[in-house]
């Protein structure tokens, strides 16, 4: 399958290994093997007493508390499992000591914030909450993740900011120091390094999505050499944008355009491929509606084009268009005047009608035979110029010209002029031609999206190759371009529905 490239598979592979290495971290970190954690940090260590003044705790005036300190302890569980009573490891009936080096505790105060005040049961004497010396011990007080309680311990004989630890173990886990913040500021809960490569990979994967979906369809594999791409001249503004982003995308790759009629150019290809079988496989031939197979070539379904009727800027024939036997009377010669068509409208009165019309090369004049007059132009070539006689001509006045451009600047410039286009490129006219609905219908976006309803002027665009197009080959690379996003939004934004990726929306 194509996606399954090297290209595609070391940016997914990329893109997997990128997100499952956080997550793994993650793992590790706060499960494996330590899934269980009791962190501490020093929130406060102020010296007081014996008329020193702290501004943040007022004067303190105690007696007999020469380098006396308050100390707030934060103990908290974080980590990402509930620590139970039993957790602890301790051997004595508490859980935890906190050692206040070089200090004697003289009082301790216990504190919880809101929502977890049932903790308090837990100091208890009975339950091993006391202090001696320099330590406090404390109980084995159960914490959910994110829980937490303070310690407030009023020391004596020795200078503040000494050392503070607190000892005890945890089955499964373990209890470590945390920096120290600001008081009641959140602990973080990754560490420095891991944020850093977390962020580090996250970005990394953003990066990569970023250039897998902007790339908007770059070749996956872009080929070198040689290729001619001939054909339908209503396709060729599709095919010259593709392959302008071809060429661009591709070092190497020279694309040369020469829309000459749908006919002409699957003709030619068969033609080449009889004298020349390799020179034919660096040409691929674009045309109108089915071809190939008067010529035994392959055929690859490109895209549902839609095609109009179009007349000069001076007539407005109203919503409802023209009907499919009105169209098929003009074109059979039995009209001479707009007039005579849309009777009542004085300004159309006496105005020629002109028809512009394309050669037999023409995959676009073909495809307005077989689905609109259900017949050939019987109307004969009259003009070289398009232009009517000066006086009263015996039959209408009828040219053919070599080009959809050529025929619509020739719809622009002539009073009483109608033609046929592919609806993309009569769209870019705008104003300065008109362009008519069949019946009242038209192929407005919403159709072009949806590929169905009952407008005629439509037919499948093929692009046909002599045999198939070898593996590795310019002309191979460019047909699977076609498949790429980046050509599939070209081709719609064009005026056509692509068919590669799902062609039974083009039936």
């Amino acid at each position: 399958m194509e996606w399954l490239s090297l290209e595609n598979v070391i940016a997914v592979g990329t893109s997997v290994l990128g997100l499952l290495v956080p997550i793994a971290m993650f793992l590790y970190d706060r499960r494996v093997p330590r899934r269980k954690r009791i962190g501490y940090r020093v929130q406060m260590d102020s010296p007081i007493g014996d008329g020193a003044f702290n501004p943040r705790l007022g004067d303190f005036d105690v007696p007999n508390m020469a380098d006396a300190s308050l100390v707030l302890l934060r103990i908290e569980n974080d980590g990402s499992q509930s620590v139970a009573d039993n957790d602890y490891t301790s051997s004595e009936v508490h859980g935890l000591t906190a050692e206040f080096t070089g200090r004697t505790v003289q009082a301790v105060s216990v504190t919880q914030p809101s929502g977890i005040e049932h903790l308090n049961s837990h100091f208890t004497n009975a339950n091993g909450f006391e202090h001696v010396g320099g330590t406090v011990t404390i109980p084995r007080v159960p914490l959910n993740p994110g829980d937490h309680f303070k310690l407030l311990v009023l020391l004596s004989g020795g200078p503040a900011e000494g050392e503070v630890k607190l000892i005890g173990g945890l089955r499964d886990g373990r209890v470590h120091r945390n920096s120290a913040p600001k008081p009641d500021e959140k602990q973080r809960t990754f560490s420095p390094p891991a944020r850093l490569l977390s962020g580090a990979l996250a970005l990394a994967v953003l990066a990569l999505a970023g250039i897998i979906v902007l790339r908007s369809g770059d070749p996956i594999e872009c080929e070198q050499g040689e290729l001619t791409l001939t054909g339908s001249t209503a396709f060729e503004p599709v095919v010259r944008t593709i392959a302008e982003q071809y060429e661009s995308k591709c070092q190497g790759a020279d694309i040369v355009i020469e829309a000459r009629g749908s006919e002409d150019g699957v003709s030619q290809l068969a033609e080449l491929g009889e004298r020349s079988p390799d020179a034919a496989r660096s040409v691929i031939a674009f045309s109108d509606g089915p071809m190939g197979g008067r010529w035994n070539l392959t055929g690859t379904e490109v895209a549902l084009s839609f095609f109009t009727l179009v007349v000069h800027p001076g007539i407005d024939l109203g919503p409802r268009g023209l009907s499919a036997r009105q169209v098929r009377d003009i074109y059979a010669g039995e009209y001479r005047r707009w007039g005579d068509v849309v009777p009542g409208r004085e300004e159309l009165a006496g105005l020629p009608i002109v028809l512009v019309s394309r050669g037999d090369e023409s995959g676009t004049r073909q495809i307005f035979q077989d689905r609109v007059l259900k017949g050939w132009e019987r109307a004969p070539s009259t003009s070289l110029d398009c232009r009517p006689p000066a006086t009263t001509a015996a039959s209408v006045t009828r040219c053919e010209l070599g080009s959809t451009r050529a025929v619509l600047d020739k719809v622009e410039e002539q009073p009483g002029a109608v033609g046929y286009s592919e609806v993309g490129l009569a769209k870019e006219r705008g104003a300065r031609v008109n362009t008519v609905p069949l019946d009242g219908d038209w192929p407005n976006e919403a159709r072009i999206d949806l590929g169905a309803g009952r407008y005629p002027y439509k037919d499948i665009e093929y692009a046909y190759t002599f045999g198939r197009a070898p593996a590795g080959s310019l002309a191979a690379g460019f047909l699977a371009y076609l498949d790429e996003t980046v050509s599939q939004k070209t081709i719609r934004d064009k005026g056509h529905l692509p068919c590669l990726r799902e062609p039974e929306q083009c039936r």
